[in-house]
């Protein structure tokens, strides 16, 4: 035996769990329970596809959230490419937040 664990294969709710590392700097909640990610796909092994939003298209942290999730991903055990699709359909709205968000920010549920 040589001591070497067999590499797991990335799943869809391990990048949902490190993602949830991943803050907007003006709200301080994560990008999860902010409801800006829209979808994540591992499309072969190794290769991790997401779809997100952000909260308005002249967002000026855009590019560093964007660059943020492909940086956590990309230290997620297993992951060798990490395509970050911005999209702008449907729109983000508030309602897109979790329960919990929107209670940390004060909105009516």
């Amino acid at each position: 035996m040589t001591g070497e664990a067999t590499a797991q294969p990335v799943t869809e709710a391990a990048v949902m769990d490190v993602l949830r590392h991943v803050y907007d700097p003006e709200l301080q909640l994560n990008v999860v329970e902010l409801g800006l990610i829209y979808g994540v796909e591992i499309t072969r092994p190794g290769g991790v596809r997401v779809r997100m939003t952000l909260t308005s298209q002249g967002c000026p942290y855009g590019p560093a959230l964007v660059a943020e999730v492909k940086g956590v991903l990309m230290a997620l055990r297993g992951v060798e490419s990490v395509d970050v699709e911005v999209v702008w359909t449907p729109p983000w709205e508030p309602g897109k937040m979790s329960e919990e968000a929107r209670l940390e920010l004060g909105m009516d549920i």
